[in-house]
């Protein structure tokens, strides 16, 4: 069943250089390029592929033997006549080719694929072998003076080349009959054997984790990279025998064992904020396309062009009347709406088009591949709960790789019970396994379930032991970006930050940790302070001062955006505006709002300015109004940034002028309401 469905994709996955035929070259340049060629050729060794050897060895042979023939003619410095040149570029193209073909069959991590595409690459060989066989027959020799020898070995080549016996190796053949076979039974749910497994990893010289980890990783490119949809199934029914051969064969890992990328210092601090707040309000759908109407309010283009095109001249949320029906993309929308699809499997079926991003995996890609990733949870499992503390390790590594970017592989770690023993790990004492421990669990957090289950588990406490206490650097600041996680589930956000030591923990890794770990507890606690009752507490935990000089030191740094959202949710708040007045910080963030590239950040920073402004009186008042730096960065921002950044721009731009008329008629000026104002957010 399997093989046939295989039999169909004749699609060529890699990448190659181009072919280049040889037009107006002179001969002598168009030789050299053609010893170039039959040397690199003849440099590969039959033993460095896996499969196809006696077709890679007989077309190396071959070629081997006309380097002879080209040599002598260059070191001669023989004349090639015309009649010979048309030949010589006909060789040119085809030792091309065949030096792709070779570096397809020995390319590392592809030796699986190179097995299942057997036919196809046999069969290149053999057009490849035929093409230099008429191409020799063709070659005037008699017109080259080159000795007997020499052209009774390019007469000899020719002679075989045309009667070579190109074929799928029998070798090969029972290999990838197994391999089919393995497949076919995990289609029924049959868990294969392990002497099976071993025999065919042996076969292609996969002999390490990091051998099949390779394969692992050309396979998963293979996929994302995606093609004829005929094709996936059986790319993710190789991908998933490789995963679960990873997880079974090999107890021990012999490569590093980190990756870098799991700490994710590309958090952006709203992702955490509802998900209905994603949904057109027009449509209530999904936004696709969110843009901003001069009210402030996002609807997805399609819903409100719809809406103008009818007539209507007001916005359909708050019945303002439009001053404009300019639409502004709202590109940080956007993206958090695809981020919050790609995390939570949601489908943007809406656009039509072919999407090759992580939501093509909440769903396996083929039934082999689904048991496959079954079976090898429940093996995990047992692993993390009965292993020694070697295959502990292994096994919260391999978690840890296969939850990072398949929502499916996620919920089936979920259900199979990895959560409670990946929370008990969290307590050796063994670095690494702590460190891949905590990093499984982030992973595994960004799926609804898998928030749930740490929750109900009791794995808060285990958690936020790890961000305070952690033995690394690197755990306590991962355990950071697994708290932002669970925080963007509403309910929890007040759990954790009645826990006593969760915000303080976030502040002090702020203090002690890397740009990456600051940044993702200055994200965590935006999660935190979307529920208000958060917010006096971070406030407490001595978060303003932080903030301030994180802003101050880093400048133009993205942790810098990050920090001024925080500011300007905690200045909501009246003790939080008073923390920022008392720091003597607006000239600080009058300059950020000058000086910073970004627009999220300059929105930011007019939100804290307002909100010190309307909780702080005259003496916020005063001492902008005192800058006449700060209203041209206001006028540009009411033209240049967004709908709710002009709006809040022009906002502070009356109270300045207020003031400025208040204070030549000699009279006081009183901190505005808020409801002459604009509330942020």
């Amino acid at each position: 069943m399997i093989q046939k469905k295989f039999d169909q994709i004749d699609r060529r996955i890699f990448s190659f250089p181009a072919v280049h035929p040889c037009e107006a070259v002179s001969p002598v340049t168009l030789l050299s390029s053609l010893i170039i060629l039959s040397q690199d050729i003849s440099y590969y060794q039959s033993n460095s592929f896996a499969t196809q050897r006696r077709n890679a060895r007989e077309t190396i042979r071959q070629i081997g033997i006309l380097v002879v023939f080209l040599e002598e003619i260059h070191d001669r410095g023989l004349v090639v006549p015309e009649s010979a040149v048309l030949c010589f570029s006909e060789l040119h193209l085809t030792f091309q080719k065949i030096r792709f073909l070779l570096e397809d069959c020995s390319r590392e991590g592809a030796r699986l694929w190179i097995l299942m595409k057997s036919e196809v690459v046999a069969s290149q060989f053999r057009v490849l072998i035929r093409t230099v066989a008429t191409a020799l027959d063709v070659l005037p020799l008699d017109s080259i003076d080159v000795c007997g020898e020499v052209k009774e070995l390019v007469e000899l080549v020719a002679k075989q080349a045309r009667k070579a016996k190109i074929e799928v190796d029998p070798d090969d053949e029972r290999a990838m009959r197994r391999l089919v076979s393995v497949l076919d039974g995990l289609e029924k749910g049959m868990e294969p054997e392990f002497q099976i497994l071993k025999w065919l990893l042996d076969f292609l010289e996969i002999k390490t984790w990091s051998d099949c980890n390779k394969e692992v990783k050309f396979l998963e490119e293979q996929c994302v990279e995606g093609g004829e949809e005929r094709e996936v199934p059986f790319l993710t029914s190789l991908l998933g025998f490789m995963y679960y051969c990873r997880g079974r064969i090999f107890d021990t890992l012999d490569g590093p064992n980190v990756e870098q990328t799991d700490v994710r210092c590309n958090i952006e601090v709203l992702s955490c904020l509802n998900p209905q707040d994603f949904r057109c309000p027009i449509s209530l759908e999904l936004m696709i396309d969110p843009v901003t109407l001069s009210t402030g309010q996002t609807y997805d283009r399609s819903s409100i062009q719809k809406w103008l095109k009818a007539g209507h001249t007001i916005c359909p949320k708050t019945g303002e009347k439009l001053t404009s029906t300019e639409l502004v993309p709202n590109t940080n929308l956007r993206k958090l709406i695809h981020q919050f699809c790609a995390d939570n499997g949601a489908s943007l079926a809406k656009t039509g088009k072919k999407s090759h991003d992580i939501t093509r995996t909440i769903v396996s890609g083929s039934p082999a591949a689904a048991e496959a990733m079954k079976f090898l949870s429940r093996l995990l499992v047992r692993k993390l709960i009965f292993g020694t503390s070697e295959q502990k390790n292994k096994a919260a590594y391999e978690i840890r790789l296969l939850a990072k970017s398949n929502i499916y592989n996620r919920s089936c770690l979920i259900e199979a019970g990895t959560i409670p023993p990946l929370l008990n790990l969290l307590y050796s004492f063994n670095k690494s396994i702590q460190e891949n421990a905590i990093a499984a669990l982030l992973k595994l957090s960004k799926h609804a379930s898998g928030k749930k289950v740490m929750i109900e588990s009791g794995g808060l406490r285990s958690i936020l032991a790890v961000l305070k206490r952690g033995m690394s650097l690197e755990a306590r600041q991962i355990a950071a970006a697994t708290i932002f996680y669970l925080s963007s589930v509403k309910g929890y956000r007040k759990l954790i930050g009645e826990t006593d030591e969760a915000i303080p923990a976030l502040v002090d890794l702020i203090k002690e940790g890397t740009l990456c770990g600051r940044k993702n507890a200055v994200v965590a606690l935006f999660g935190l302070v979307l529920y208000p009752g958060n917010c006096q507490r971070v406030i407490d935990a001595g978060t303003v001062p932080l903030l301030l000089e994180t802003v101050a030191s880093l400048d133009k740094h993205e942790l810098v955006t990050d920090s001024v959202a925080l500011l300007a949710t905690l200045a909501e708040s009246f003790d939080g505006a008073i923390a920022i007045l008392r720091a003597a910080s607006l000239p600080l963030i009058t300059r950020i709002l000058q000086s910073s590239t970004s627009q999220a950040a300059k929105e930011h920073c007019v939100s804290i300015l307002l909100c010190c402004c309307n909780n702080g009186g005259d003496e916020a008042i005063s001492v902008l109004a005192k800058d006449p730096s700060v209203m041209s960065s206001l006028y540009s921002l009411t033209t240049d940034g967004t709908a709710q950044a002009s709006k809040k721009a022009r906002s502070l731009i009356k109270i300045l002028h207020k003031f400025h008329e208040t204070s030549s008629s000699g009279q006081g000026c009183q901190a505005l309401t808020h409801e002459q104002s604009v509330h942020v957010w």
